[in-house]
């Protein structure tokens, strides 16, 4: 089998057509199928059911796509690395991060890169969990992720910064001309909740914190993105978690913003499945050179995001 015979099966599969999947390859509809046939004999069996309307999956077809997506990736990824490490043009980075980084750090750290490497282009992938960043470097999605440190990952984990968690209010919240307060104060609050809020140890970040402190989030709103909960945190729904580098530009100008006593942080980390090199070595010591954080000495990843703030709850202190 070939890769260009699983590049066919899989626009065949997409395109649920023969006749379609032909146009969009530029192939004869005879000469596709040929091919289609030349690899459903290598694997021992049909993948796909021809139908009198399209076609669908076998059992054997089901079982077999996952890994043909699979190899197809990772052959593009792996010609986009070449081309990225010898800073050919046309070269393709492919960066996968969740919103949060996506929003604070990446757009300074995107110009520099711009600047420096003009023939390597950069492609991002935004995603809301760490664990959907963990699925798109091991899908072969992206090259690498920038994030929390990842649960589960067994490739290379390089922290490259550190952030701090901090507490949004509006300005009008009895809080509002601290600059930090104890998570216990906030007892009477009501909170705007993130989808993105990590879970720790089975239980999510906020209610972790606050049960230990002696008492239970009241939730006054759900969100999809951190950005979100920030603005509606300014309006006076309620307070608000967030890194405090989506709150330095104009998502927080309109808020107040305090560190919670003693602070929470976490590490900002790269990681990929294999070592990095070429144009992903120099993304990520751009990252850290430049980064919201730059400069600051940190330790080596704790597994799990928010663990690093977990382990500085203001309660355990």
């Amino acid at each position: 089998m070939s890769l260009r015979q699983m590049e066919y099966f899989i626009t065949v599969v997409e395109q649920r057509s023969f006749t379609r999947a032909a146009e969009l390859l530029h192939v004869t509809q005879p000469a596709l199928s040929h091919q289609i046939k030349a690899l459903e004999k290598s694997v021992g069996g049909p993948l796909l059911e021809r139908l009198p309307r399209g076609v669908r999956l076998t059992q054997m077809g089901r079982a077999y796509l996952p890994h043909a997506e699979l190899a197809v990736r990772s052959a593009a990824r792996a010609r986009r690395a070449a081309r990225a490490a010898a800073g050919a043009e046309g070269g393709e980075l492919h960066i996968a991060a969740v919103h949060s980084v996506a929003v604070g750090v990446l757009p300074d750290v995107f110009a520099c890169w711009r600047r420096a490497h003009p023939g390597v282009a950069l492609v991002l992938h935004e995603y809301g969990t760490t664990e959907a960043l963990e699925e798109a470097v091991a899908r072969g999605t992206a090259d690498l992720a920038v994030g929390p440190p990842p649960l589960h990952w067994q490739g290379p984990v390089v922290q490259v910064d550190e952030e701090e968690i901090v507490l949004v209010v509006p300005f009008d919240d009895r809080l509002a001309g601290r600059t930090s307060v104890r998570l216990e104060e906030l007892a009477d609050h009501s909170w705007v909740r993130c989808a993105m809020e990590p879970v720790v140890e089975g239980q999510a970040f906020l209610d972790r914190a606050c049960n230990r402190a002696g008492f239970g989030p009241r939730t006054a709103v759900r969100t999809q993105h951190t950005s979100t909960a920030v603005r509606m945190a300014a309006a006076g729904v309620g307070v608000a978690i967030a890194p405090s580098h989506v709150v330095r530009g104009p998502v927080g100008e309109d808020c107040v913003v305090l560190s919670a006593d003693p602070p929470w942080r976490r590490a900002l980390t790269v990681f990929s499945r294999v070592e990095l090199t070429g144009a992903a070595a120099a993304f990520a010591e751009l990252l850290g050179s430049t980064g919201p954080y730059a400069g600051r000495a940190v330790d080596p990843p704790p597994r799990g995001g928010y663990a690093a703030c977990a382990d500085h709850d203001p309660a355990a202190a």
